[in-house]
């Protein structure tokens, strides 16, 4: 089993800034992509951001105002908010793939509530 903590959610005025963490533990032998995803009400869920390796994947809509990163050692993804808009507002969540002993895993997080206010 593989399990995903996220953590830095929260309720920011437009043009804040939040750091999103999510950190993998488990019976982990490779991570290969990690990600954020969000959801708004009503809307479907939408790819934010993936790293794998050192090559990273950003939404047009989140460029230049949002940054992913990894650290390897701790099998944490973060996601870095900046200049937030309202229409960021939604609950994030993590992904994670990579292999476990004799499978291959694809975890989610719980999700975490962005709130951007005007």
């Amino acid at each position: 089993q593989v399990q995903l903590v996220e953590s830095g959610g929260g309720l920011v005025q437009a043009g804040g800034s939040l750091r999103l963490s999510c950190a993998a533990s488990g019976s982990i032998i490779s991570i290969n992509t990690m990600g954020w995803y969000r959801q708004a009400p009503g809307k479907q869920r939408e790819l934010v951001a993936t790293v794998t390796g050192d090559i990273t994947n950003l939404a047009d809509s989140v460029k230049g105002r949002f940054t992913i990163s990894r650290d390897n050692a701790k099998n944490t993804v973060y996601l870095q908010m900046n200049t937030l808009k309202t229409e960021d507002t939604a609950v994030y969540y993590c992904n994670v793939r990579g292999r476990q002993r004799i499978t291959n895993f694809n975890a989610w997080g719980q999700g975490t509530l962005v709130t951007v206010s005007s």
